[in-house]
């Protein structure tokens, strides 16, 4: 693979503000600063960079030009896209005007426009995010995913008979948005009252799929649909969460970090597996993959039972490519630095245009 160099690369990512300001608060009675020792300086604290902050780094390392591109749901910011001339855009989006079913579209205006740009197009970003509908691809592919059923006002879409425990989440959201301990449910009325909040919460259709109890592995890809690579394979460790919780990568996992839930799982290199079943892993999630028509990078969420038989749950177009998420972590495994692997995108993307 030809690598790519001097590049003006855009990094594009998406905000939404709704326009609703918030109240002022009223402000706040300042206390008199306290006099410090001379010689001693109060330690400034640093944020955490954000991934798209990390990758401007990285760009930079490399010797490519940065900068960044935003799109906020207004049509001007469109028109700086189309304005833009960078060889490359970095595509980080993942949604528009606060709508997450949106960022096919803005892959397929990228298209219409003629920019050259990393990661899924709108038909892979499209068949990953409907979860109903990737399962069907997957069972036409005979990759074995979880049975399940999409209900949505009254209507009811299912193809096999399924059986409890059963988890009920979004069809179309990512992120874990909607999952969490009441997710996993084991009769009839818990099932409805769960199918009634995700419709009244997200006015979305409930995806309801068998709970799978078994291993939360995470296989990272690079490479085109045709030539993909599996990375090494990465395990979220749910196995100390607490006794009765269902163990799930719920949004208290994903994201709330004070939460008990949060601090109790961690992820690393699954590198207790077997050769065998690593190989049937990352196959399976090859195979996945290449069924949603991925491209460039992507992560497969699997789950391995005590049995040692694997389900897909989903496929990811848009892992976080934050230095420290389960992405980069199995790169490292592989030999990559963080500053490779951002070229090896860009070079994968760069190579369908050459």
């Amino acid at each position: 693979m030809t690598t790519h160099s001097n590049l003006k690369i855009a990094i594009l990512y998406d905000v939404w503000e709704n326009g609703a300001e918030e109240p002022a608060l009223p402000p706040a009675e300042e206390p008199a600063p306290k006099r410090r020792r001379k010689g001693k300086r109060r330690k400034k604290q640093r944020r955490p960079k954000l991934d798209r902050e990390e990758i401007f780094d990285a760009l930079t390392k490399l010797g490519h030009e940065p900068s960044y591109l935003v799109v906020d749901g207004e049509d001007r910011s469109l028109a700086a896209v189309s304005r833009c001339n960078a060889d490359l855009i970095f595509n980080l989006t993942e949604s528009y005007a606060g709508d997450d079913t949106k960022d096919m579209h803005l892959a397929a205006y990228l298209e219409l426009i003629d920019m050259q740009y990393t990661g899924a197009g709108p038909h892979g970003l499209y068949l990953a995010q409907n979860k109903a509908l990737a399962k069907k691809i997957f069972h036409f592919h005979d990759i074995r995913t979880p049975f399940f059923a999409v209900s949505f006002k009254g209507q009811l879409d299912h193809a096999h008979d399924i059986a409890f425990p059963l988890i009920v989440k979004p069809l179309s959201e990512d992120g874990s948005i909607g999952i969490d301990a009441g997710s996993v449910v084991s009769s009839v009325k818990e099932l409805m009252e769960r199918i009634e909040h995700i419709q009244e919460t997200y006015d979305s259709p409930a995806l309801i799929e068998e709970y799978i109890e078994g291993r939360e592995i995470y296989a990272a890809i690079l490479g085109s649909t045709e030539k993909p690579e599996a990375l090494p394979l990465v395990e979220l460790d749910l196995s100390k969460l607490p006794e009765g919780t269902p163990k799930i990568a719920g949004t208290e996992v994903k994201w709330e970090e004070e939460s008990e839930a949060y601090k109790k799982t961690h992820s690393h290199v699954a590198e207790d597996l077997d050769g065998e079943t690593k190989e049937h892993l990352q196959q399976t999630a090859l195979a996945a993959y290449q069924a949603c028509k991925l491209r460039d990078y992507g992560r497969i969420d699997m789950r391995l039972t005590p049995e040692g038989n694997i389900y897909v749950i989903e496929a990811n177009p848009n892992p976080w490519l934050s230095s420290g998420a389960e992405f980069a972590m199995a790169a490292k495994a592989s030999g990559r630095s963080y500053s490779e692997l951002m070229q090896d995108i860009v070079d994968l993307a760069m190579a369908r245009y050459d």
